[in-house]
């Protein structure tokens, strides 16, 4: 994860949805071999992915007219 132009983002959410991200968490570190894996960088990938599943959506839309 490339830290130079990090953000912090203080949101609230509801106390299962913290549950669910510990989850992802929990299941990524046992997944991946890159060490220590963090909440932020859980939900920026979750964020990317979303984003890229995004982008194709719209670009298929745009073929589709």
């Amino acid at each position: 994860m490339n830290d130079e132009s990090r953000n912090q983002l203080n949101v609230r959410v509801s106390k299962e949805t913290i549950k669910q991200l510990d989850e992802i968490v929990e299941y990524y570190q046992q997944n991946t071999k890159v060490g220590r894996i963090y909440k932020g960088d859980v939900l920026s990938d979750i964020i990317e992915k979303s984003y890229q599943v995004m982008q194709k959506q719209k670009y298929l839309n745009k073929r589709n007219f």
